[in-house]
């Protein structure tokens, strides 16, 4: 969907709550909320065809401090909801944020499902590799054999790596961002959310009460020192800084299949450098709601949140004689 830049003049400001933010103070949330906010004011995206989606966790409060539509709903189930309200109405432009627990623990089949019908949406994971809110438990995303303070032995599962779950879901947009570099994730989320069809952005996002391993000075390198410069050596880098080509230009000649093992490659990249940027951009693969038209010619000009479904007594208009004939004639 186009969005037009001059369609309402807003501040910054205008996509702010007075609603109080009660995260731990230097959690990473603070830097993703906002980028969310910068990336709607920068679009100019007016805030009635705005909606914000959330789980369960320290990222399901998202929706109370961003000033557009918010629906704070079940653990893991935050996706199925936005799709609903995606396909009834096409002219929102609809974010899902939630916690690397929510999403790809209990939520993880969702996660899978929506890939398949690349709905027009851009999901955003915050990626700390604990359960925050619940005290520190280990995610999906935490690494085998990391034992973070608040566990008692090691974690003894292997991690899901989001990326490549993403990839072979059939996100068509996938990136990957850094909370504390918040003018870089916030190009991304501009990116992701301009793409037409289902788009995934993993945040490592430090947790500086719980996570007590992957840190912001960890990410810095500040645990390593270069010795030819006596500075520390981040792990953090751009993709783009280093020649990285995300997109797939067409579909033949076994471009995607390039694409996919480049992706899958750099996605395993964990340790002494970790990759932040756009790994994969498919503009070729047609969106969910394309494919509806296809089958409803008028989908986009006589969408579900345009139909009327009662009369103006309250009563309705649903005619139900053709179905009653059919019922009838197959009764005998």
């Amino acid at each position: 969907m186009a969005i037009k830049i001059d369609e309402i003049k807003l501040t910054l400001n205008d996509y702010k709550t007075d609603v109080h933010n009660d995260w731990c103070p230097g959690c990473g949330d603070f830097g993703i909320l906002q980028s969310v906010q910068m990336a709607l004011f920068e679009l100019r995206v007016p805030r009635h065809k705005a909606v914000i989606f959330s789980g369960i966790g320290c990222s399901g409060k998202t929706p109370h401090f961003v000033n557009v539509y918010g629906i704070h709903t079940l653990h893991g189930r935050a996706l199925p909801f936005a799709i609903g309200a995606r396909l009834a109405n096409p002219e929102l432009n609809v974010i899902i944020v939630g916690g690397d627990g929510d999403g790809l623990g209990i939520g993880v089949g969702h996660f899978v499902s929506s890939g398949r019908r690349n709905v027009n949406l851009t999901y955003i994971v915050y990626n700390n590799a604990v359960y925050g809110l619940t005290k520190g438990q280990a995610s999906p995303t935490l690494k085998l054999g990391m034992k973070t303070k608040s566990l008692p032995k090691p974690n003894i599962n292997d991690a899901v790596n989001p990326i490549a779950l993403a990839l072979v879901s059939g996100y068509t947009f996938i990136a990957r961002g850094y909370s504390y570099d918040v003018k870089h994730l916030k190009e991304i989320i501009k990116k992701a959310i301009l793409h037409k069809g289902l788009s995934f952005i993993d945040v490592l996002q430090p947790c500086p009460t719980y996570n007590d391993i992957n840190t912001k000075d960890w990410y810095m390198g500040k645990d390593r020192v270069d010795p030819k410069t006596g500075k520390p050596m981040p792990r953090i880098y751009k993709l783009e800084e280093e020649g990285y080509d995300p997109y797939v230009y067409n579909l033949d000649d076994g471009e995607l299949e390039k694409k996919w093992i480049q992706v899958i490659e750099k996605s395993l990249e964990w340790g002494d450098r970790i990759p932040v940027g756009i790994f994969y951009v498919n503009e070729m693969t047609s969106s969910y709601e394309e494919r509806i038209r296809d089958v409803i010619s008028d989908y986009f000009e006589n969408p579900p949140v345009k139909q009327r479904i009662s009369t103006d007594g309250g009563l309705s208009n649903v005619n139900l004689e053709r179905m009653l004939a059919e019922f009838s004639t197959r009764l005998g």
